[in-house]
């Protein structure tokens, strides 16, 4: 990438107190510890840190250029070769420098949002867009109002399309976000529970999800899950823009039908397109990955894709780290690390992917943060998903275990196969005794309960 000083005082409405208007950076960070030489560094400051205070170590490690806010108080005017440019608030121009700067590709972006399902449906989209197309992407999980402005800086003159995932706790979150890149194509993968403590109400997480279309014009595309029973509901309703339905009932554009679930191995369906049949693989495990494969052969078929690349795409989809990661240790244990994040429904999805594998099936599951009210009835529905899939053995970590186990229990479950703990210590406590050779353990929880800690013991164990 490339900036002039000038550009980027315009762009945040900043003031020029030091420097060269003309000079120009080649790149953009907000960690002083990896800026690399003429990059702009943007102090942020958060509630316990303050970006300013690493200045001299960001200008030491090669920045030309900083942004400094109204508070800051230092003086830096003996350093040579170094723009400063003073701003209000360092985030806002942050904000307001990507938003020029992808003004500055005349390309299509792609927006992916829902409650659960966000990155697999943005990886899954990648691999599909590009079999024809040069591909920007978040990287992890940078889709938030830091990590997205911050994705977009790596934009360059070879990129073609810009998927960009876009994640939220509470209303205008999505909106900020759709603001900076303006999609042209969104996606929401479903509407679940997850942040409803924010919210109060699916309803309302359906209408925080819908920001992503605020910037829409008739040109526009929305790609929703036609089968959930909220996202349905837009079929009734008139937009200026095009709506296109996902799913596995028959009044969606993308009907996935004829499922063969192959378990561990991955699943074939087939998918119908204006009543034409083609058939796909997926070389994941879970039924629910079929309706992210819809709306990435949606998204191919909207950018003129023909069916062998979409086809080639779904197929080399390989699935994310943390997220349905299946593994065998040494000591010969399948692992299901599933540990980055949970809600009711992707909790139900994966004990279903562990109920179609052999051997005795462990189920390790955590605490899903941020549902409110909702806590106790979302966890005896997680219990009652248990029960109903035939594991052989629960373990419930966390504030809500117990009612998860009550679930379970409720639900004729074995009171003797079900372990309640307060923390991951106590669950390797219980490993320890359990655990044998060819047992299958499914570990999950949201991502503040570190569930990664109990996959890291087995493997050592093993």
């Amino acid at each position: 990438m490339k900036l002039s000083i000038k550009e980027m005082v315009e762009a945040t409405k900043g003031n020029l107190i030091k420097g060269d208007s003309k000079d120009l950076v080649y790149g953009i960070s907000t960690d002083s510890r990896s800026i690399k030489d003429k990059e702009l560094f943007i102090p942020l400051v958060g509630e316990n840190f303050n970006g300013h205070d690493f200045i001299e170590k960001a200008i030491q490690n090669g920045a030309n250029a900083i942004f400094v806010s109204e508070e800051y108080e230092g003086s830096l005017f003996e350093e040579k070769g170094l723009s400063i440019i003073r701003v209000k608030d360092t985030l806002k121009a942050l904000q307001d420098l990507a938003k020029y700067y992808v003004s500055k590709f005349p390309i299509p972006i792609i927006g992916v949002t829902g409650s659960t399902g966000k990155t697999s449906t943005k990886e899954i989209i990648y691999s599909v867009l590009s079999k024809k197309y040069k591909v920007l992407k978040n990287k992890g999980n940078f889709n938030n109002h830091i990590g997205l402005p911050l994705t977009v800086f790596g934009l360059n003159e070879e990129h073609e399309i810009g998927i960009l995932e876009m994640g939220m706790s509470g209303f205008g979150e999505i909106n900020l976000l759709a603001d900076l890149v303006k999609p042209d194509v969104a996606v929401i993968t479903n509407i679940g529970l997850s942040h409803i403590e924010h919210l109060g109400s699916q309803e309302n997480i359906l209408k925080a999800k819908m920001e992503i279309t605020n910037y829409f014009s008739e040109k526009s595309t929305l790609i929703v899950n036609g089968d959930d029973k909220l996202l349905k509901t837009l079929n009734n309703k008139n937009m200026d823009y095009e709506k296109c339905f996902i799913g596995l009932e028959k009044d969606c554009h993308y009907q996935g039908v004829h499922i063969n679930d192959q378990g561990e191995e991955g699943i074939h369906f087939h998918v119908k397109i204006n009543d034409e049949m083609y058939p796909f693989t997926l070389n994941v495990p879970g039924q629910h990955n079929i309706y992210n494969a819809l709306c990435a052969i949606a998204v191919g078929c909207k950018f003129n894709m023909d069916i062998a690349s979409i086809q080639e795409g779904i197929k080399e989809f390989k699935g994310s780290k943390m997220r349905m990661h299946i593994f065998t240790t040494h000591g010969k244990i399948k692992v299901i690390n599933d540990a980055y994040n949970a809600s009711p429904d992707s909790m139900g999805a994966a004990i279903n992917v562990l109920s179609k594998m052999t051997n005795r099936k462990i189920a390790i599951l955590g605490d899903m943060l941020e549902m409110g009210e909702y806590a106790k009835y979302g966890h005896c529905d997680v219990g009652r998903g248990v029960a109903d899939n035939k594991i052989d053995i629960l373990i419930a970590v966390g504030t809500n275990a117990n009612h998860i186990a009550k679930g379970a229990i409720e639900n004729k479950f074995d009171q003797e196969k079900v372990y309640v703990c307060k923390d991951n210590e106590e669950v390797m406590e219980i490993l320890k005794n359990i655990l044998k050779k060819e047992d299958v353990v499914l570990i999950k929880g949201s991502r503040g309960m570190r569930m990664e800690e109990i996959v890291q013991y087995i493997q050592e164990r093993s």
